[in-house]
């Protein structure tokens, strides 16, 4: 029997790290270390998941035909030394900041992921490092359903590249077009995010489900999303767009942008973090989410141009935007479209071991419906003992059933009486959304149920939302 070869990816040093393992081209495993270690968004090395991951497989470190890792940090030295260059005398203090943290530890990736290998018993690793944005392309084109696809990746920034376009065909990726750094649509999202009192890298979530509150038709939503096409971006027919960075900061310094500028522009000061919500952030939030809507479907129409595709696929924090991709998806510009649920960073595991695998390797993909993600569930599960072994642990009460349909009975009945439940079966979820595996439960009928669940159980604003689950026959 032939010796399986397995590629690992991961992520790290910067947020969300993760690990993925592609064996044979199969994706056996993938997880977020902030599933282990419980820290929100961890940046550190992914031992724990790269451990999980290995442990999935039933293989070690030595198996590793190769090592991936989701980025090229030269090129992302190289573009922040230019940044800092063309904006000079600007940003000494992020200069001083940022620089020493490179120079001592980011500039030597190789050696310190063959020193956190070497601590895991594995010495000298074969050491991949694709693109950021050939990462996260890898990771929608290679586990979709199509033989070829149109690719569009959106995010804040990778080395130099903010947003690209490529064609994908059989084994290969071809990028077309790039958007590059300073001008991104995923750091002006963020630079709102940021100005509407929300934490950077995390609160995009939060601006998009605020966005909903605006007043549609009010006149402030209008003049303020003319202001920002008019001062803030300067948007091409074909998607592609400059930023005014006289009105940001986060090039060079440490905050996202210029809060007098903005404060003048729109006659609104940046809120403060957990502060009252008033009308006039949740219009700003919808500017700002139909101003990001328009980007993506013009970009997504260029790559209909550039490639004839009749498929899409897409990745990238801005991937995430589900609102903009329903907006997409209704459009009809593409029949079909496909997004990496881990569209985020972590994702980027994932692509970076699909781009060494098929690229670097030159493998054959041989595309599966409805895709390789098994429903994204490609986590650690836990089986009835590890259960009972937890409850015995806390002392906790617990009830065992032998039938399927008398627990769903009785969870439905809690459900009912306004009770919230953790659902848990089958393996953990990769990505940001709860698919079903990792769930909390509440009847979306009680009209307390919303700000119940966000206040008393995820300890967050009243006025985020929840996915509603509805029975198929509805």
């Amino acid at each position: 029997m032939s010796k399986p070869e397995a590629i690992l990816g991961i992520s790290a040093f910067y947020h969300d790290s993760a690990a993925a393992l592609i064996v044979d081209g199969e994706i056996v495993a993938a997880a977020h270390e902030e599933r282990f270690t419980r820290q929100k968004q961890d940046s550190s090395f992914p031992e724990h998941a790269v451990a999980y991951v290995l442990d999935e497989s039933g293989l070690e470190l030595a198996d590793i035909k190769a090592v991936a890792f989701y980025d090229k940090p030269y090129l992302k030295f190289e573009r922040l030394l230019e940044t800092y260059h063309s904006f000079a005398p600007r940003g000494l203090k992020s200069f001083q900041s940022a620089i020493p943290v490179w120079i001592k530890e980011k500039l030597f990736m190789r050696q310190m992921l063959r020193e956190e290998f070497a601590k895991l018993g594995c010495k000298n690793p074969r050491l991949l490092f694709p693109e950021h944005h050939l990462s996260h392309a890898a990771s929608a084109f290679y586990p979709s359903p199509f033989n070829a696809a149109a690719i569009l990746t959106i995010d804040g920034v990778g080395e130099w590249a903010t947003c690209t376009i490529g064609a994908g065909r059989d084994n290969q990726i071809e990028i077309l077009r790039e958007l590059d750094f300073p001008h991104s649509l995923g750091l002006l999202y963020s630079a709102f995010t940021y100005y509407c009192g929300f934490k950077v890298n995390s609160g995009e979530y939060k601006l998009m489900g605020l966005a909903p509150y605006g007043l549609v038709d009010s006149p402030q939503v209008k003049q303020w999303k003319d202001k920002i096409l008019s001062e803030l971006v300067d948007l091409r027919e074909d998607g592609s767009f400059l930023l005014n960075m006289d009105y940001f900061d986060y090039a060079t310094g440490l905050t996202m942008c210029n809060d007098n500028a903005w404060e003048k522009l729109f006659d609104l000061p940046r809120r403060k973090s957990e502060t009252e919500l008033t009308q006039e952030y949740m219009n700003l939030a919808l500017a700002i989410q139909e101003v990001t809507e328009e980007i993506v479907l013009r970009l997504a129409q260029t790559a209909r141009e550039l490639t004839g595709s009749d498929d899409l696929v897409m990745a990238g924090g801005v991937a995430l935007n589900c609102v903009a991709n329903g907006k997409l998806l209704r459009s009809g510009l593409f029949k079909d479209i496909w997004i990496q649920p881990a569209s985020g960073d972590a994702g980027g595991a994932l692509g970076a071991a699909l781009a060494g695998w098929h690229i670097s390797l030159d493998k054959p993909r041989q595309p599966v419906s409805p895709d390789m993600m098994k429903g994204a569930l490609l986590g650690p599960e836990f089986d009835a003992k590890d259960i009972l072994k937890i409850a015995r642990r806390y002392q906790a009460p617990y009830k065992t059933y032998n039938n399927f349909e008398a627990l769903c009975s009785d969870v439905a009945g809690l459900l009912e009486k306004g009770m919230v439940v953790g659902w848990f079966q089958g393996r953990m979820e990769y990505g940001p959304r709860a698919l079903g595996n990792r769930s909390i439960l509440g009847d979306a009928r009680h009209p307390e149920m919303q700000k119940k669940l966000n206040l008393k159980i995820k300890y967050r604003e009243g006025f985020r939302p929840f996915a509603p689950s509805v029975i198929e026959e509805c």
